[in-house]
């Protein structure tokens, strides 16, 4: 049955994600998108975006603000550019977007059904509907402007859409999924969510609202809609009686501050990914992978994107976890470690083409990393949030680390007890430890 699978609050936050994180969101967004098209099918990827807890989990892993309005848009976007060089061959289609390009939607979903055989006059029968659902028949203070339509070969889909509450300054996102088209009309959602603060939701498609659907007909039919409208304009003002409780869905409900704060990472599952990185080990990874130049910092941000790859549900309760793998654009929870970022697109795009070619070996190591971090997540300890966040702001500039404000800058030189630096200059001006490897601390330019 066709369902309203979950919902998201998120503060409305201003600004454009750089080219240089754009076209890397897009690459990571293709790699594990393939990663979880290979181990679990298409229809496994398509229930996790209809999932609002994966959903903001994979954002933050790509390294987009943690709990942003603006992660629905950046997510659609870079899927739908990492994909389309790819969607052929996966059978997935990323069509629609934020204003003009989700009225773009029905042109587009035309263009797949030219591409794969697909009769495309229901799909696009469909986003219409599903549009309409959202904004008229459940009205919840939200106005739509973001629609993205992710469809497969064989017609199965997900939509992800967002709406724009102004006065309350939050976006809320509803994700839709398609398990065999029943009924827009007839209680098409598993659930409405709506927070205890705002006021009324008016939910034409419950199945209680029967009779007020066929009244309304009637009313249409009776009267004309002339004198409908003059009615109505009689009653504007009274406020409609609220609906009765309904079933819960997933709801998440982001807060208002920006930077990452301990309560908000889950910290036994950030230490158990921490202790599977390390007991990987950086050297007998990177010999497993042959990929040259993986450090122990990457193996830990590798980690986080397993878990992207192959965690259950339940797993995803704390998104800003993730925002630790690659950091976030504006410096939160940290710079994006543009180093980390390009070793973790290395090290996931080769397993994925050597997947394509019968050699699993890549990334069932992949795999093993997320394995040990939920067996090691039971017993681990580790350093505490604020000491990691210390170590990463410490290090952002050998990571490459950078936001919207530049290149991060080196902290003021530390002396050792002996009294002598503890880091070393290379002849470019950039930092270097005293065993005059690089690692993870190579500087890439965006």
């Amino acid at each position: 049955m066709t369902r309203r699978a979950g919902s998201a609050d998120l503060p409305l936050h201003t600004g454009r994600v750089p080219a240089w994180l754009g076209q890397r969101m897009a690459r990571l967004g293709a790699v594990i998108t393939q990663a979880i098209i290979h181990h679990y099918g298409r229809d496994e990827f398509l229930r996790r975006l209809a999932h609002p807890f994966w959903f903001l989990s994979f954002g933050a892993v790509m390294g987009m603000d943690w709990h942003s309005s603006g992660m629905t848009t950046s997510v659609i976007g870079a899927l739908k550019r990492g994909l389309a060089p790819l969607q052929d061959e996966l059978g997935l289609y990323v069509c629609g977007g934020r204003g003009r390009h989700s009225r773009r939607t029905p042109d587009e979903l035309l263009d797949v059904g030219q591409v794969t055989g697909l009769d495309a006059t229901p799909l696009v029968a469909t986003s219409r509907m599903v549009a309409k659902v959202d904004s008229a028949a459940v009205q919840d203070g939200f106005d739509l402007y973001l629609h993205g339509f992710v469809v497969a070969a064989d017609g199965r889909w997900c939509v992800v859409q967002q709406g724009m509450h102004t006065g309350r300054r939050m976006a809320r996102r509803y994700h839709w999924l398609s398990e065999g088209l029943e009924d827009f009309v007839e209680a098409p959602h598993a659930a409405i969510d709506g927070r205890a603060t705002q006021s009324a939701i008016m939910n034409l498609t419950d199945r209680r609202a029967d009779a007020s659907r066929r009244g309304q007909v009637g009313l249409l039919h009776d009267m004309g809609p002339d004198r409908v409208t003059r009615e109505l304009m009689r009653i504007e003002g009274r406020p409609p009686p609220p609906m009765p409780a309904q079933g819960e869905l997933p709801h998440l409900s982001m807060p208002g501050h920006h930077d990452v704060q301990p309560q908000d990472v889950n910290m036994r599952r950030l230490h158990g990914a921490l202790a599977a990185a390390a007991e990987a080990g950086p050297r007998d990874f990177a010999g497993l992978l042959r990929v040259p130049g993986v450090g122990a910092r990457t193996v830990r941000a590798l980690a986080l994107v397993a878990e992207v790859v192959h965690g259950a549900p339940c797993r995803f309760s704390d998104p800003a976890r993730f925002s630790l793998a690659h950091g976030g654009k504006d410096r939160h929870p940290y710079p994006v470690p543009v180093a980390v970022y390009d070793r973790t697109l290395s090290v996931m795009k080769a397993a994925v083409t050597a997947a394509k070619l019968g050699r699993e070996e890549r990334l069932d190591a992949i795999r093993r990393l997320d394995t040990a971090a939920r067996r090691l997540e039971r017993d681990a300890t580790g350093p505490t949030f604020s000491a990691i966040m210390a170590e990463e702001y410490n290090r952002s500039h050998e990571y490459g680390g950078r936001s919207v404000f530049g290149y991060e800058p080196p902290p003021p030189r530390r002396v050792s007890e002996e009294g002598q630096g503890d880091r070393v200059m290379r002849h470019d001006g950039q930092p270097q430890d005293q065993q005059g490897h690089d690692g993870d601390a190579s500087r890439h330019s965006g």
